[in-house]
């Protein structure tokens, strides 16, 4: 079904064939989880051209694919091809985003005649909707991400530095069925969490400090993406406790809003509206979320800046954040799926304003 689509989208873009080389839309099409390969789609074949690492994994991968054993010459391979597939000085699509500038000259130099024509999203498009096996997928991984979260709440302790928390995190997720982290965990306590993205470090984690935990795990080829802001006892800050209703609200109004249909820019509005109105406006800096699945970041956006609507089967992250630089940040996030009738929550574990120790 994704190849039809593709191949539907290819025909309305004036071009006579597709390349694809960035690496989750090569999975996405193909199947194949391999690190390097360029696939080839025209209207009637589609080609996946690799390097001898590759080649047995290819065939058990992505079996409907024809393999081209191009070793590390894949454009100079491509060329020869390209008489027998009828591409000769045709126009074929490249995807702009993936390819460096070197890598597009190596593509001109090899492809002498061919009309190289850039792209954006025709692969990542057809990804923002995600499938039945899809949704599973995310939802095993968002589980596991719950399950790790409930359990950090009856494992910290004061005394702990951020990058043990860390990783404590990534050996629950890969001991008990995740295949990787979907980005390095976030670990940030006291004026560290104002930091939206911090880096784990060697801070002591006090009793009373604000504990930011942003992090994931992929299950199935697919990521998941959770938030937690909560005080290890009783709150030190005395703004935390109003800031953190503050961002749960705003969390709140956003899963109760969203549609499909509704542009990013609106999704956004509803959480950012309810933080504005609060005066703190200027201390929510990031957009509302993003999509998720085989990438921790991909369509579509929910963005002060995004005008596309939200498609219904969009798997997307809702977390609102308040940061107080010096002070402390509190960002709650969940994973919903987008539906014509809302949102579906996918994310269970509970939103805890403080841990008691």
């Amino acid at each position: 079904m994704p190849l039809q689509k593709l191949r539907e989208k290819i025909e309305a873009a004036g071009l006579d064939a597709l390349l694809v080389t960035q690496a989750e839309n090569r999975r996405y099409l193909s199947g194949f989880t391999g690190s390097a390969g360029v696939l080839l789609i025209t209207p009637t074949r589609q080609l996946l051209l690799t390097d001898s690492r590759y080649y047995e994994q290819v065939r058990r991968e992505a079996p409907d694919w024809e393999l081209v054993e191009a070793g590390y010459q894949t454009f100079r391979r491509l060329a020869e091809l390209l008489p027998e597939l009828e591409l000769g000085g045709a126009k074929i699509g490249f995807e702009a985003d993936d390819v460096t500038v070197a890598r597009f000259r190596a593509m001109q130099e090899a492809l002498d005649g061919v009309n190289l024509v850039e792209t954006d999203g025709l692969v990542a498009g057809l990804r923002a909707v995600k499938s039945a096996d899809e949704l599973d997928a995310i939802r095993k991984a968002v589980a596991l991400a719950d399950e790790t979260m409930a359990h950090l709440y009856e494992w910290i302790q004061p005394g702990m530095t951020e990058k043990e928390v860390a990783w404590e995190l990534e050996v629950y997720m890969r001991t008990r069925g995740a295949s990787a982290l979907s980005f390095e965990a976030i670990v940030a306590a006291g004026p560290n969490s104002a930091l939206p993205h911090a880096t784990p470090s060697d801070a002591v984690i006090q009793p009373g400090d604000v504990v930011l935990v942003d992090m994931g795990c992929v299950v199935g080829g697919y990521c998941s993406d959770l938030t937690r802001t909560f005080s290890l006892g009783e709150p030190r800050a005395p703004q935390f406790e109003a800031v953190w209703g503050l961002v749960e609200q705003a969390c709140a109004a956003a899963e109760a809003g969203i549609r499909a249909g509704m542009s990013g820019k609106a999704a956004d509005a509803l959480a950012r509206d309810v933080i504005a109105a609060a005066g703190h406006g200027d201390h929510f800096g990031h957009s509302l979320g993003h999509g998720v699945g085989l990438a921790i970041h991909e369509m579509p956006r929910l963005s002060y800046a995004a005008e596309d609507p939200l498609p219904e089967g969009a798997v997307v992250t809702i977390e609102p954040g308040v940061y107080l630089p010096g002070e402390f940040g509190v960002r709650l996030e969940d994973m919903a799926v987008v539906t014509a009738g809302g949102m579906e929550v996918l994310t269970r574990v509970p939103k805890v304003k403080s841990v008691p120790r």
